[in-house]
């Protein structure tokens, strides 16, 4: 009984930081004539309202693909125009056609504001806290200080409530959290179902899918394809048929409208990257201009090349050795793998890689800590422009202390705790003195700690020199990709040893 009053206390808490930030600013206030990604769902509302559905994807004299075109799956569609119906009853004028663009008002605010927090109350909050009473060997307090610090995450929270993203990543991550918590319990009907709901929902869900699937292959060839395996396979395979399906019906009734909808979800003619975003092909724009020197085929090909190879290893892991734990970490190494080389990727993409993070806080807190730390840091440019510094810094700390709090991470920094003593045994095979990883992982945090302040503060108290006005910008996206690259080998490490310490026990046994 006490455990489910602390957790209601704990959602109360992640609710109230929610709607303490929905107060501030938003993507593109006053900001004409595109305004930002708040008009952008708005307009979204507008548009599946007031056209039929073949027209929703295509460029018309009522829909121009220019202002703000819808470009992402069927399922978010329906969802603004579910908003929409209940924006129509409130004010129609919030969603007339042609006249409501740019509209903003104390009240559409409001109502923009509440239909997140609905989505996280219907979908992600559950999910959160289900999966955390779900957690195995973890104690009553241990699962409740898991599902605080995960509700706090600063990242989600300023991104989806401050600067209001025009999809609602609550719903995306939510989806792919159910999926997630189908694995951890053995529920691969509604693991497989979620998963598929969350790629109809936000087309960059593939990230998380692709280890689910590789679980699921991995699971079906260890239980026989001529026996249960098969059977398994079969009922999978009608649950993402029939999901699909049924989220893209209306769009099958000509070829041209289903190839429309996938030009949009996946614009190549966008370029490699748009904006200053913290991956490997925007820092390495600073020394080589690869956007200019290789045409945008070649582009594709190798970010492509780079993807798969980058998350290769792990899959294959995942394929042969299909475990809940191997899994929440190969979801964190892919999601990790198509941020940091994919083609077209936005700086917000990084909260795909922050959900599986937060996933195994409770296994390796330190660095899950500091990922997520860096994370939140790294979309500081996007959060500047829209006035939410205030607000980052105090959710920022709050997230910190929370985590300093419940895991101690400072006291869990030793190889065992980390997760990496397979990994160091194996290498003191060939460097017996190889025994200060803990002591070099506790450098590293608190360098970028001092890196992540300093940039910080630059970039909000300075002016960049008139030949570089994105110096800031810039550093900040670079020493953020630094990081994440650091976080995609240890990641990696974890995974590939993790494998192999379970073969070495088994014959040891």
């Amino acid at each position: 009984m006490e455990k489910w009053y602390l957790m209601t206390v704990v959602v109360l808490i992640g609710l109230t930081v929610r709607w303490a930030v929905s107060l501030n600013s938003y993507s593109g206030a006053g900001k004409p004539p595109m305004f930002g990604d708040y008009e952008a769902q708005r307009h979204w509302q507008e548009i599946t309202f007031n056209l039929p559905v073949k027209q929703w994807y295509f460029n018309t004299s009522d829909n121009n693909l220019q202002y703000w075109g819808m470009d992402y799956p069927p399922l978010t569609a329906y969802h603004s125009l579910l908003c929409a119906y209940v924006a129509k009853f409130i004010n129609p004028d919030w969603i007339a056609l042609h006249t409501s663009r740019g509209y903003e008002s104390q009240a559409h605010k409001l109502f923009m504001r509440t239909t997140v927090f609905v989505a996280d109350l219907l979908i992600y909050i559950p999910a959160v806290v289900l999966y955390c009473c779900c957690l195995k060997e973890t104690s009553p307090k241990g699962k409740i200080a898991n599902a605080l610090c995960i509700l706090l995450y600063p990242g989600l929270i300023l991104i989806d409530y401050g600067h209001f993203q025009h999809i609602y990543n609550s719903v995306s991550l939510g989806f792919a959290l159910w999926g997630v918590l189908g694995v951890s319990c053995d529920w691969d009907l509604l693991g497989s179902l979620a998963f598929c709901l969350a790629i109809n929902y936000k087309q960059m869900e593939l990230y998380h899918s692709l280890p689910f699937f590789c679980f699921l292959l991995g699971k079906c060839f260890k239980e026989g394809l001529k026996g249960k395996g098969l059977v398994l396979l079969i009922k999978l395979g009608c649950t993402v048929v029939a999901s699909f399906v049924l989220c893209w019906l209306p769009f099958f009734a000509e070829r041209e409208q289903t190839l429309q909808v996938l030009r949009r979800l996946f614009p190549i003619d966008r370029g490699l990257f748009e904006d200053k975003v913290a991956n490997i092909w925007c820092s390495l724009n600073v020394f080589l201009k690869i956007k200019d020197i290789l045409p945008r085929h070649i582009q594709v090909i190798i970010s492509f090349c780079f993807t798969f190879l980058s998350l290769l290893p792990a899959c294959i892991k995942l394929t042969l050795h299909p475990s809940p734990k191997v899994f929440r970490f190969t979801l964190v190494s892919c999601a990790l793998s198509f941020f940091l080389f994919s083609f077209q990727v936005h700086e917000k993409s990084i909260l795909l890689v922050s959900l599986p993070v937060c996933l195994v806080l409770h296994e390796i807190p330190f660095i899950s800590t500091w990922f997520l730390l860096v994370s939140t840091f790294s979309m500081l440019p996007l959060l500047l422009r829209d006035e939410l510094l205030m607000p980052s810094l105090v959710t920022m700390m709050a997230f910190f202390i929370a985590c300093v709090t419940s895991f101690s991470i400072f006291e869990k920094t030793s190889e065992e705790e980390l997760q990496l003593k397979p990994f160091s045994i194996s290498v003191r095979k060939y460097l017996p003195c190889f025994k200060f990883l803990p002591r070099i992982m506790k450098h590293l945090f608190v360098i970028s700690a001092v890196v992540m302040v300093l940039l910080t503060l630059m970039s909000a108290t300075l002016d960049p020199p008139q030949k570089l006005p994105d110096l800031f910008s810039v550093l900040v996206c670079f020493a953020s990709c630094l990081h994440f690259l650091f976080f995609l080998v240890y990641f990696n490490i974890i995974i590939i040893w993790d494998s192999r310490n379970g073969r070495t026990q088994k014959k040891s046994n």
